[in-house]
């Protein structure tokens, strides 16, 4: 059966947060340096469209929801940049090896449900030595925050569509083969700390 929630209310939910006005500067900060062709793992409802630089040529949006992408059309058609549709399954991509220069990922990889297959599945699509600029809440810096988080998790599966508040992004990337380059990681202010441990970086394929 269907869930009807998840398929039409969380991209909702999900586009409405993500086009929260503080969240503005760091999309900028994570785009910045972008070039070519690049793949965009969890387009959503293209909240990034505004932030990529003037040296992306062509946006490759994997996104699984037809929800999303529907809402995402006035973005997608006053843009500049060419914005194709993708693979649906960020955990197996149909794109060929080393077929992107670089590729973006913000507040995605604590939904995937396999989040190691999709950025083992980046890793394969990037050129040698291509970035991954990414942007993600999870596994909170504090160890007061983080029981907080365990306890809060299973609930906020259910409401947000599967999101995980205790993944930590630096080591999932590792785990891929990825070297992280640059990392800041922070508390987005404002918001609570459970939901508003931030990374922002840049990882190569190693």
């Amino acid at each position: 059966m269907v869930n009807l929630y998840e398929k039409y209310v969380v991209p909702r939910l999900v586009a409405f947060s993500c086009s929260n006005a503080s969240l503005a500067p760091l999309r900028e900060r994570v785009c910045a340096g972008l070039s070519g062709r690049v793949l965009e793992l969890g387009f959503g409802s293209g909240s990034n469209v505004g932030h990529y630089p003037m040296g992306v040529s062509e946006i490759v949006a994997i996104e699984p929801s037809d929800t999303a992408w529907r809402l995402s059309t006035p973005v997608r058609e006053s843009s500049r940049i060419q914005i194709v549709r993708g693979s649906r399954d960020g955990q197996v991509l149909n794109e060929p090896d080393a077929h992107v220069d670089a590729a973006l990922s913000t507040f995605t990889l604590c939904t995937i449900p396999n989040a190691l297959a999709a950025l083992a599945e980046v890793r394969r699509v990037l050129k040698p030595g291509g970035p991954l600029h990414f942007l993600e809440h999870g596994l909170a810096q504090d160890a007061e925050v983080q029981r907080f988080q365990r306890r809060l998790e299973p609930i906020q599966k259910v409401l947000a569509g599967g999101c995980h508040l205790t993944r930590s992004t630096a080591e999932m990337l590792r785990e891929a083969g990825f070297e992280i380059t640059e990392l800041d990681t922070f508390y987005l202010p404002g918001a609570p700390k459970c939901e508003g441990a931030l990374s922002l970086g840049i990882a190569r394929r190693a």
